[in-house]
This record gives C-alpha cells, structure tokens and sequence, in this order.
C-alpha cells in the first residue's frame, strides 16, 4: 500500500515527520498488535494530534468544557449537543487511549476503498478527486491523517492544489472520525421511486380490487340472466305440457264423437222401426177417417221436416270447403310441427351451450385466481352472449307455439275439420299421391283413419273441437240428430202421391247444392 511505502521508501522525503518515537511507545503501550503496522502507527500519531488540538489545558484528558468549546470554534457547530453527547458518552474525560479505542470501534475505521469514495463524492461533494484515492488505496483507517493538517499528503500525494478543499476535506475528516459516519442523505430519486412504486401498489390494488366488484357484478348479471332462461324454458315446457293436455282432451273428444254417432245410430234404427210399425199400422186400419188422421200426422211431420230441411238447406247455401282440403290443411299442419321441432331443437342447444358456459365459469371462480382470470377474458361476455341468445330463442319459440295453436284453432273452427290430430305426413302423402321423398320423409306406414259416412249433417263439422267439449252442445247435436232422423225416416217410408212428390223436391234441392259451383 501507499502507506508501507511513505513510511519506508519516502521516510526521507518527509524527513520522518509521521514517525514519532514516542508515539510508537504509547501505540505498543496501548495496543501491541497495531505497534508493527506503519500505517496503524500514523493514524495513531493523528489521533495523538487530534487529541492534543482539543486539549487546551494540556492535562491528557478533555473534558466536555474543551469539547463544546472544540465544537463551536473550530467545527464552527452552532448546537453541538447531539456531537457532544456522541463524543463523550458517559466518559467526561477523554483520554488518548479512549480515543484511539473509540476510533478502533468506529464504523469508519472499517471503510472500504469504495465507501470512502462514496463519502468523498456525496458528503465532502469533492467527487474530482475520487480518482486519486483510488490510485492511492486510502481507506477507513487512513482517514485521520486526512483529519490534521498534512501539506505534503494533501498536495503533493493527493494532488488537491485548492486550498479551500483542502481545508474542506479536513473538516469532513475531523467530523467523521470523532463523531462517526455523517448521516444518510435522503436520496431524493430513491424516494420518488419508492413513491412512485407505493402509488403503482396501490393503483394495481385498486385495479385488483375494481375488476374483482365488476367480475362479480357480471357473475351476478349471468346468474340472473341464467335464472331468467330456466324460467322461461319452464314456461316453454308448461305451454308444451297444456298442448299435450288439449290434445288428450280432443281425442278424448274423438272418441265421445264415436260414441254419439252408434247411439245416433240406434236412435236411427229406431226410428225406421217406428216408422215401419206405423206404417203396418197405417196399412192394416180400415178405418177411414183413422187413415186420414194418420195422413194428417204424417203430413204435419213432412212439413216439418221440410221447414227444417229449408232453413238448413239455407244455412248451407255458403260455400262448403272441399273434402280434400283438409287432407292438404293437415300436410301443412304438419309440416310447420317438423319447422316448428327445427327451431325448438337449436333453441335446446342454445340452452345446453349457455349452461355448460355458466358451469365452466362457475368452476374457474372456485380456483385460487379464478376471479382475476375470469374478469380480464371474454369467456364472460361470450356466455352472457349465449345467455341473452338462448332466452331470445326460447321466446320466440314459445311466442310461436302460442301463436301456432290459437290460429289452428281459429281455421279448425272455421273449416270445422280436424286438423291437428291427423293420420301424419306419410298417411297425408300417400292420400294425396305425393311423393314422399319430395317432402323429404320416408315411405310412409299405413295408418287407419276414423271416418264416418253416416251422418249427413253438417253441425258437427262447423264447430271447433274445443267447441264440441261443451256438454250442452252435445246434448243439443244429439237431440237434432235424432228428431231429424225420426222425420226423415218417417216421410222416406210414405207411399202416397203428396210424399212422393215432397221426395222428388227434396232429391232435386240436393242435386242443385252438389251441382252448384264451389267459391
């Protein structure tokens, strides 16, 4: 080091200035490791210097009245009270030997090359001359020789011309090895900076904090939008469960039809039985005038029978639709159920997707990081997306259902056919001489059709199905049909001259109805 070599090599340059026999002595006195140490030693004759600047009365020792003294004249200190009690301690005199141990102790006599160039730049603000100690290895135990005036160290080794620095530079010394290292300077980039990552910290906690109270705003929005799409497919499966009820009821409706016809039937037969008794019993009288009263019933009975046959053939006189209409009516029918099924089924899919979305979403929210992950993907707007789809779907099917039905209703009641319950598309085809390839269906299976060719009345095919349910309705088709069959059956078995005629009448209305064109 620069230290072995000015006391070895320049020791006749300085004339052996820092080299003080009894500084040795007391140094070997005081502390026999360092007595050997050049550079120990010269630190220690600074440190004996030091102590003899403060020593005013030249006792050995310095008390606090030499100390604050010390403070305020030469360090020029204006409150010296935290300098003072760092100096002294407990101690009240300070010896050389209590000086050099404090010094020994001190976290400055440990310095690095790198920390004393530290302290050069920022506390003695010299960083030009940071260079040449450097070059000249000055660490911690050679700053106090920097701490007493030395010319030829400061000028002629160091290189420091300026006698204002050098003077500077003693100061600072002087300070840092009596009263340790000077306080940390604030770094005012070190405080910006961790100003700057506190607020970074706390944005990104409130970013954290925003994006979590809208990831669960949006799950609540999806839960609610989930729960309105359950309600609305209930909804669609209670109208699809009434529709299932109204055709049980209608076939049900069939079938009480069934029945009237085999009791109108009997009442038929009946009535021909009648008839042919009364007309036995007409044949067989010899009576005159029992004859004549039996004419006489008989004809009030055919005229009757005619007013009604009139007022009914009125009531007809109406365009009739055709028998084939309604096969076509119920292929249509029929081919708005396969569209109607189409949509319904999409619209279940829609359903199937967005709960299986609703799941995923809810099994991501249960991870450790699952909200954070949910809140910054679209995952959450796609499955609000098939939410809102899915309900629409589910609407408009639903609307269409409703609307299917009421205006299938309105043509039945209309038309007076059956129309929802039919034989099926391939029956409907196959009846109509389609091809069932060109409605897209396979050949169709035979299926056996309830017809009846016995009645030739038209009330019951005006009303509606829902319209035949009513009990009073019934009862008021069944009495017609009877009375009319009793009077029909009753003139068709007259043999006399004015029945025939009545019969010619009646057979000529009828070919005029059946000739008369079609609207």
């Amino acid at each position: 080091m620069f230290y072995h070599r000015s006391v070895g090599d320049r020791c006749s340059i300085v004339d052996l200035w820092v080299i003080d026999m009894f500084s040795v002595i007391d140094l070997c006195v005081i502390d026999q490791q360092l007595c050997q140490d050049e550079n120990s030693i010269l630190s220690f004759e600074a440190i004996c210097s030091i102590h003899k600047l403060m020593d005013d009365d030249a006792d050995g020792t310095v008390d606090t009245m030499e100390t604050d003294e010390f403070l305020r004249e030469d360090l020029q200190y204006h409150d010296p009270k935290a300098k003072h009690s760092s100096f002294h301690r407990a101690d009240l005199l300070i010896s050389v030997e209590d000086m050099w141990n404090a010094w020994k102790s001190s976290e400055v006599y440990n310095w690095t090359l790198q920390q004393v160039e530290d302290w050069l730049a920022i506390s003695v603000e010299l960083p030009q001359y940071t260079e040449t100690f450097r070059k000249h290895q000055i660490n911690g135990k050679a700053l106090p020789r920097l701490a007493v005036k030395n010319t030829t160290l400061t000028m002629y080794v160091l290189k420091i011309s300026d006698r204002s620095h050098g003077q500077k530079l003693q100061l600072k010394a002087l300070d840092i090895v009596l009263f340790g290292p000077p306080p940390a300077r604030q770094n005012r980039w070190k405080d910006l900076v961790l100003a700057m990552s506190i607020l970074m910290a706390l944005g990104g906690c409130w970013f954290a904090y925003v994006q979590t109270r809208k990831s669960r705003d949006d799950l609540g929005k999806l839960m609610k939008d989930l729960e309105g799409l359950q309600r609305a497919e209930q909804s669609l499966l209670d109208l699809q469960e009434k529709l299932q009820q109204a055709q049980e009821e209608q076939r049900s409706v069939q079938v009480e039809k069934v029945k009237v016809e085999e009791e109108l039937r009997s009442e038929i037969n009946s009535a021909k039985q009648e008839a042919h008794r009364l007309r036995e019993l007409r044949e067989g009288t010899e009576n005159e005038r029992s004859r004549q009263k039996y004419a006489e019933e008989e004809l009030e009975q055919v005229r009757t029978a005619l007013r009604k046959a009139e007022r009914e053939l009125e009531s007809r006189v109406r365009w009739l639709p055709p028998d084939a209409l309604q096969k076509w009516l119920q292929l249509t029918h029929e081919i708005e159920v396969q569209y109607y099924n189409i949509k319904k089924q999409s619209a279940e899919r829609q359903l199937l997707q967005a709960r299986e979305g609703a799941e995923k979403i809810k099994k991501k929210r249960s991870s450790l990081f699952g909200t954070f992950h949910v809140a910054h993907s679209s995952s959450l707007d796609d499955v609000d997306h098939k939410i809102l789809s899915a309900k629409q779907a589910l609407a408009e099917v639903t609307a269409a259902l409703k609307e299917k039905l009421h205006r299938w209703q309105q043509i039945e009641s209309l038309t007076g056919f059956c129309l929802v319950n039919n034989p099926g598309v391939g029956a409907l085809a196959a009846a109509l001489n389609l091809d069932p390839s060109f409605l897209g269906l396979r050949p169709p299976t035979p299926q056996h059709l309830l017809l009846s060719d016995d009645l030739d009345d038209m009330d019951e095919d005006i009303l509606s199905p829902g319209t035949l349910q009513c009990k009073s309705v019934q009862k008021h088709l069944e009495l017609n049909s009877i009375n009319r069959w009793k009077l029909h059956s009753s003139w068709l078995t007259c043999s006399a001259p004015w029945c025939l005629h009545t019969r010619e009448q009646l057979q000529l209305t009828k070919k005029l109805q059946t000739d008369s064109p079609a609207f």
